[in-house]
């Protein structure tokens, strides 16, 4: 379980492939404090660590993970947003997030105004998921507030520190993001599906 408090940005070092596996290197800034079989969000997507080398780790993302991520276009020298679990007693800062991505979408307008940044993401709404005003919606990893709530689509504002210390930085129209919808939504999306298929 996480919260979607991005604790800093990893670099990718290092990436093979092993069948239908991804085995990333990452170099964190918080290597010291992590250990085998924990578990860490990589731009939303929970991996848990298999190796521990130096001042890096490894995870390995799976093909289902690889084709409903953007995990898959990962290059050496990107920043991915890394997040450990949470512990039982600490502050909910952000919202309820399982690390679990349902899908991805593309960043289609990125605006400055005036200190701060909006971003606009468009997804396929063809797997039902559901975006609420004033809602809560995961994009890489980060837990933000959504804005302009469409069918499709939907936008978030970044502050500077966010911008400055997380990925953000680096989308622009056309990157392909991980999206993590709310858990609440997601069941009374699925609960709506279902009603309307028994109609």
């Amino acid at each position: 379980m996480f919260s979607g408090i991005v604790e800093g940005l990893g670099e990718v070092k290092a990436l093979r492939k092993e069948q239908g596996n991804l085995h990333i290197t990452v170099k964190p800034a918080f290597i010291k404090e992590l250990k085998v079989d924990q578990s860490i969000a990589h731009n939303g997507v929970c991996l848990t660590i298999v190796n521990i080398e130096s001042d890096e780790y490894t995870v390995t993302a799976i093909a289902e993970t690889l084709q409903k991520t953007n995990l898959a276009h990962l290059k050496i020298g990107d920043g991915l947003n890394l997040e450990r679990c949470m512990k039982l007693g600490d502050r909910l800062d952000g919202h309820i997030v399982q690390g679990h991505v349902d899908q991805t979408a593309v960043c289609n307008n990125v605006e400055e105004t005036d200190g701060s940044w909006m971003f606009t993401f468009e997804y396929d709404p063809a797997q039902n998921n559901i975006t609420v005003e004033k809602g809560s919606v995961c994009v890489n990893g980060v837990s933000l507030t959504v804005v302009d709530s469409k069918n499709n689509s939907f936008s978030v504002c970044i502050i500077p520190y966010t911008f400055n210390n997380t990925n953000f930085k680096n989308i622009q129209p056309g990157t392909l993001v991980n999206l993590e919808f709310d858990i609440l939504g997601k069941y009374i999306s699925k609960l709506m599906h279902t009603a309307a298929l028994g109609a």
